[in-house]
């Protein structure tokens, strides 16, 4: 079971969360002009790394506020929890 310190109402248990996948997804930006293998790519295929991940994540039974959390993915240890948009405090992970 993971703790989760969510930035705006502390730490909670992770049963209050839902994870949105990857930070750093991005649409295409002219969706009507983007081939298959484009569509393809944004909404199947995922880095998958081992070691540290941006991810998204929503307080879904608390603020319902979205946040992005740096978790290690062989350890599921979060590294740091921050708001959208705000800068790493631990540098290395950008958005």
């Amino acid at each position: 079971m993971l703790l989760i310190k969510c930035p705006f109402c502390g730490v909670r248990d992770q049963t209050e969360f839902r994870c949105g996948g990857e930070a750093k997804r991005r649409r295409p930006k002219h969706p009507e002009q983007a081939s298959d293998q484009q569509w393809a790519e944004y909404l199947f295929y995922r880095e998958n790394p081992k070691g540290r991940l941006l991810e998204r994540w929503v307080h879904s039974y608390g603020c319902r506020q979205w946040f992005n959390i740096v978790r290690d993915t062989v350890s599921h240890d979060i590294i740091e929890a921050r708001p959208m948009g705000a800068a790493p405090a631990l540098g290395g992970e950008t958005e």
